[in-house]
């Protein structure tokens, strides 16, 4: 008995999703995998107790542990494959992959070797409908000169697949005007731009990011439910926030921002911002990290209380607002649907 509250109109529909950290992908079993490779016998049980927090700076934690056991091009290889095997099974047929080149350049690697083992690792999953284009993500905390860094890598690769620049981690760290320079340079080098901002902290972070840095997609954005003017801006300029309910569950991030010390999905501001005409994109985040996948992320929201028409309107906007030419969506879309009329 399909107790789903997602109408199979919705289910069945070909997805992309916006908002995705590889390293926040890798999924128990995989995480064995890797330690295994590095000496460390590790059980799923053990990684699953790690994937548990109640608050962001325990996220933080969880996900700097993670990704110390990725660690060679051949780590990144594997999780990249497997990401693709769960978003396939997801109906996903367009994803933009965050990947966390900060922390490469942190840990010493070379972002250029791990980027091309992940792109011979995910090629082949072209053929079965798969399209991945990729963000590359500097660590806010790290400061502006680490930032640069990060766009200075994605412009060495010379990637056509590399199509966006954005910031993570604590936004709370690092005033934001001082990363102006980078966002002017990754724009130069012909980037999108995009930033994680009013995740923990408020509206004024989603302000600055629009107006000091120029981005057209904001990470989370969920503070901007408490300005009307900021949600009148976001829908005047079609800027859209890239959402993820169980994330904010899972870091205290919703709660933070209702100041409570626990909130739920009723609680979500996704509802309000599709009634203030704000465009938004449902997305999953860490979705290993967070015991989540876009299908539960849209059954989320069916839970909230949108309609089959408005969950629609979900699924188009995540290809509307992907970064990709006009041309290159109406292609995926009619690809995706001949695909789905096979099967």
């Amino acid at each position: 008995m399909n107790t789903s509250p997602l109408p199979a109109s919705i289910a069945s529909l070909p997805k992309a999703e916006l908002h995705l950290h590889l390293e926040g992908s890798i999924q128990p079993a995989t995480v064995c995998a890797l330690t295994a490779r590095h000496g460390i016998i590790l059980s799923e049980d053990e990684v699953r107790r790690r994937y548990t927090y109640r608050d962001f700076t325990g996220f933080i934690d969880a996900f700097k542990w993670v990704t110390s056991f990725v660690r060679e091009p051949q780590d990144f290889a594997l999780i990249a494959r497997d990401l693709c095997e769960h978003l396939l099974l997801q109906g996903v047929v367009y994803a933009e992959v965050t990947l966390s080149v900060g922390v490469m350049l942190l840990r010493k690697q070379k972002p250029e070797a791990n980027f091309e083992a992940i792109l011979r690792a995910t090629e082949p999953f072209e053929k079965h409908g798969l399209r991945l284009n990729w963000i590359f993500d500097a660590a806010r905390q790290f400061g502006a000169d680490a930032a640069m860094e990060v766009a200075n890598a994605a412009h060495r690769c010379g990637s056509k697949s590399i199509v966006a620049f954005g910031i993570g981690g604590d936004e709370m760290s690092i005033a934001t005007g001082e990363f102006i320079p980078v966002y002017d340079q990754a724009s130069n080098y012909g980037m999108h731009l995009l930033m994680h901002a009013g995740e923990v902290g408020g509206p004024d972070k989603i302000c600055e990011a629009v107006e000091l840095l120029g981005v057209e997609r904001v990470g989370h954005g969920i503070a901007a439910a408490q300005d009307p003017a900021l949600m009148e801006l976001l829908a005047e300029r079609k800027i859209p926030l890239e959402i993820c309910p169980t994330s904010n569950i899972c870091t205290g991030a919703l709660a933070k921002q209702l100041g409570r010390k626990e909130a739920t999905l009723a609680d979500h501001p996704l509802p309000q911002f599709l009634r203030n005409d704000v465009p938004v994109t449902l997305s999953t985040d860490d979705p290993a990290m967070f015991h989540t996948t876009l299908l539960a992320e849209y059954e989320n929201a069916a839970r909230m209380g949108l309609d089959e028409k408005a969950l629609s309107q979900l699924v188009a906007m995540s290809f509307d607002h992907a970064f990709l030419t006009s041309k290159e969506k109406r292609a995926l879309r009619q690809t995706a649907g001949s695909s789905l009329e096979r099967h």
